[in-house]
């Protein structure tokens, strides 16, 4: 479907004055027929009422973040969740729990250290961006040249850069959607190959972080093949901004960082799966997708335990419904999302032959806050069989967005394959205060917005499942993540 014609049907949806396809009283569900609006009865509503009542979505995620602590593939902590998710989800009553391998990367970080050696000397807070390449073991030290962009260091004159570290100074703008990490997070990926195209011998940025707090900000990065390989790591917000400013000032500085960091052979780890097989087209899939991987900064509470729990409690209560959906809902706890996608592509790989079978897809993996809109995309028509699954989550507040859904990081290979998808949006205010940080601990999880969280995919995970009417395919032109 393309966007003009999305926004069209979604916007006659909106003016319809109950939801399409709602459930008649023999039980079944038929496409456009009058009835009572589906929020106001059925099972959905029962799902949103039990899990806001009984959720036991935050002891889930005190549960993972104390039992296993950080995740990155191939660590202990990996392999340790591995067996908790195989544990959890058949605790929560779902069927057919299994692993499936995945070849992952493994990468580990090692001692670091930062500093400012002039124009004074001072210790500085800094991490190196997963993927990096380590120092020498003395360290390197060059004089520092700030850019404001990769556009900028694309223009620059390469005598300029050569021999220096670049200093990538981007401010992440603070937004309820999260808009505004995808604006800045380009220079942590990119910017070590940009930069030592041109001769530079290091790469800092400023954290892809909107706190204050001085702790910096990991997260992936990338090389190519035909550049050198140059170490990489981000400065917590303060010290990059006292940096700025004593470039700003006309001051000449220099750098002297300590990578240890290094990539070691492939990992074996996997991803966990569990199923709540429908009671009428098994084998049609909705698929509930979180990664159990973070970062070895904190404990992943947030980036993903909480997306991992709200699957995993959407899916207990669905699996203590004496009339089960029509569907099979299947959860899909993924491996090496934060650095490689190994999981994402080793399911689309695995299952290849049934994704024609995946009726839609959902991912959480924006932490904890509440959703407050709903985006969709799937093939032309669409938006009239999506009608009782925005019914489903709209008594918790959630809006009707105009903007079509993009998809999980992990559901990448089901996109390009045209299934379709359905985008909870959480409020992201507060995310990336904490997102890929030593603070991403349990503390700063809410239980009331989790159980919202849980219970709005619950509720949408029913009601896609149980829906007559079909979703579609992606059309070709809309299946790239943007």
């Amino acid at each position: 479907m393309h966007r003009s014609t999305l926004v069209l049907a979604l916007v006659a949806f909106a003016a319809l004055p109950s939801a399409a396809c709602s459930r008649p009283s023999s039980g079944g569900v038929a496409g456009g027929e009058a009835g009572p609006p589906a929020q106001a009865e059925g099972p959905a509503k029962a799902l949103r009422d039990a899990t806001l009542a009984g959720s036991q979505a935050y002891e889930t995620v005190r549960s993972l973040t104390d039992e296993t602590g950080p995740r990155l593939a191939g660590s202990p902590g990996g392999a340790l969740a591995v067996a908790w998710g195989l544990r959890t989800l058949t605790a929560a009553g779902l069927t057919r729990v299994h692993t499936e391998p995945v070849t992952a990367p493994r990468w580990e970080r090692g001692a670091e250290h930062g500093e400012l050696v002039a124009p004074r000397r001072e210790p500085l807070a800094l991490a190196a961006l997963g993927g990096s390449v380590g120092t020498p073991p003395e360290g390197i030290e060059a004089e520092i040249v700030e850019m404001s962009s990769l556009e900028a260091i694309d223009k620059a004159d390469p005598a300029a850069i050569k021999g220096k570290i670049v200093f990538f100074h981007v401010i992440m703008e603070r937004t309820r959607d999260g808009a505004g990490y995808g604006r800045a997070v380009g220079v942590r990926g990119q910017g070590a190959i940009r930069a030592a195209r041109l001769g530079a011998v290091g790469v800092v940025i400023r954290s892809i972080g909107t706190d204050e707090n001085r702790l910096p900000h990991t997260g992936a990065m990338r090389y190519a093949d035909d550049v050198p390989r140059i170490p990489a790591a981000a400065l917590a917000t303060p010290d990059a901004d006292m940096l700025h400013r004593l470039l700003a000032g006309g001051q000449p500085a220099r750098l002297r960082m300590v990578l240890s960091a290094q990539t070691l052979p492939d990992t074996e780890t996997a991803n966990v799966v569990g199923e709540v097989e429908g009671s009428g087209a098994p084998g049609e899939i909705v698929l509930l997708g979180a990664h159990l991987d973070s970062w070895d900064l904190g404990r992943g509470a947030l980036d993903d335990g909480a997306g991992c729990a709200v699957v995993i409690e959407a899916g207990r209560q669905l699996a203590r419904l004496a009339g089960k959906p029509r569907r099979t809902v299947r959860v899909v706890l993924f491996a090496n999302e934060e650095n490689g996608l190994a999981g994402a592509k080793a399911y689309g790989e695995a299952h290849h032959a049934e994704l024609g079978r995946h009726a839609l897809a959902m991912e959480a993996d924006l932490g904890a806050g509440r959703v407050y809109e709903a985006r969709i995309l799937g093939g032309p028509g669409a938006a009239q069989a999506f009608g009782p699954v925005v019914a489903a989550v709209a008594p918790l507040g959630v809006a009707l967005s105009t903007s079509p859904a993009e998809g999980g990081a992990d559901l990448i290979p089901l996109v390009a394959a045209g299934v379709p998808v359905l985008d909870l949006r959480q409020d992201a205010s507060l995310y990336f205060d904490v997102h890929h940080t030593a603070n991403d601990t349990l503390e700063r999880v809410r239980k009331e917005d989790l159980d919202q969280v849980a219970a709005a995919y619950a509720a949408a995970a029913y009601a896609a499942a149980d829906v007559s009417g079909d979703f579609g395919r992606i059309p070709e032109d809309q299946r790239k993540r943007r």
